[in-house]
């Protein structure tokens, strides 16, 4: 089964063509981040607007790397949530109107669900229970589940700015450029993680939920009560790392305790940075663990991803019923 995946959930025009949820066949991605470098994040609008100038240009390129037509589609997988609302329609809007036109069955996607697929497309597939921990710019999230066939148990998230969110406010802040996250895994690598002791925010004893807030307030105050000449901004950025990693990997341990599980994955865009990879890799020969994370460019906002999770939709509920009502959520589990 060939199925055709569409994904513009925040700033990245994604489309892909998988065939039986594993073999990928093609994997287009159209980025935005030089648009939107000049502000330091993503600005919803411009979002929009330049999906809606890439979008069809994306489905024909992946198309055309898969060495297909849309008569060897079989059906197509869309983002529907949680997202940006402006970016969402257009991924949307193309895709109804190609299964539409078409006569071709949809499949509704959860952008969180598709990541934690994106853990297993490179490995074998889990043959036991795992815990997932997704982060990201926009999520910072734990999922518990049975199997891939199942959808995911939410076990607790961010109350405030998501772990990449967090990153991103910081590069901005130290003026390091966009996208922050990447910006600060490099900088780390030549800075003192244990130089400036930042706060590490738990939220009690069982709890599985994050907060960074505190986290970029402490780093804000540090800035603004320390000179320039007094600290390296090496240090204070991989300090900051340190504890956002900290919590991370902690609460990943929790819930895979609580749950009894040895199986755990890591997915999303800040499952790239290599701190965050190198603890979880130590915790895993610590817990004895098999781990799953993602390569790195399956970590980022990708359509194969989608089109993997469309297909386990499928075989759990089937397709979308009512093509032509089908609309976007910005939350969604």
């Amino acid at each position: 089964m060939r199925i055709l995946g569409v994904e513009s959930s925040c700033d990245e025009t994604a489309a892909a063509v998988v065939e039986d949820g594993r073999r990928v066949l093609s994997n287009v991605v159209s980025s935005q981040i030089a648009v939107h470098r000049p502000f330091g994040g993503v600005v919803p609008e411009l979002a929009s607007r330049k999906h809606v100038e890439a979008i069809l240009y994306v489905v024909e390129a992946a198309l055309e790397e898969a060495e297909c037509s849309m008569n060897d589609i079989d059906a197509i997988a869309v983002t529907r949530g949680p997202g940006l609302i402006g970016s969402l329609i257009v991924g949307i809007s193309a895709a109804k109107a190609i299964a539409y036109a078409l006569e071709k069955p949809l499949i509704d996607v959860n952008h969180l669900e598709g990541h934690i697929h994106a853990a297993f497309l490179d490995s074998d597939l889990p043959n036991a229970p795992f815990v997932c921990l997704v982060v990201s710019g926009g999520h910072t999230a734990l999922y518990y589940s049975e199997s891939l066939d199942q959808p995911p148990e939410f076990l607790g998230g961010t109350l405030d700015d998501a772990a990449g969110e967090a990153f991103d406010k910081v590069a901005k802040l130290l003026g390091l450029g966009y996208p922050g996250g990447v910006v600060i895994d490099q900088l780390s690598e030549q800075g003192n993680p244990t130089a400036i002791d930042f706060p590490r925010v738990y939220l009690g004893k069982d709890s599985l939920d994050f907060s960074f807030s505190g986290l970029k307030t402490a780093v804000v105050n540090f800035v603004r009560t320390h000179s320039p000449l007094t600290y390296r901004v090496e240090d204070l950025v991989a300090s900051f790392q340190e504890a956002v990693v900290d919590v991370l990997v902690a609460k990943t341990v929790l819930a895979a305790n609580m749950k009894g599980v040895k199986n755990v994955a890591v997915v999303g865009g800040v499952a790239a940075n290599r701190r965050l990879r190198h603890k979880f890799e130590e915790k895993a020969i610590d817990n004895r663990w098999k781990l799953y994370v993602p390569p790195i460019h399956l970590c980022t906002d990708n359509a194969v991803m989608i089109a993997a999770a469309g297909y386990g939709v499928w075989k759990r509920k089937g397709f979308t019923r009512d093509i032509l009502t089908l609309d976007a959520v910005s939350r969604w589990y």
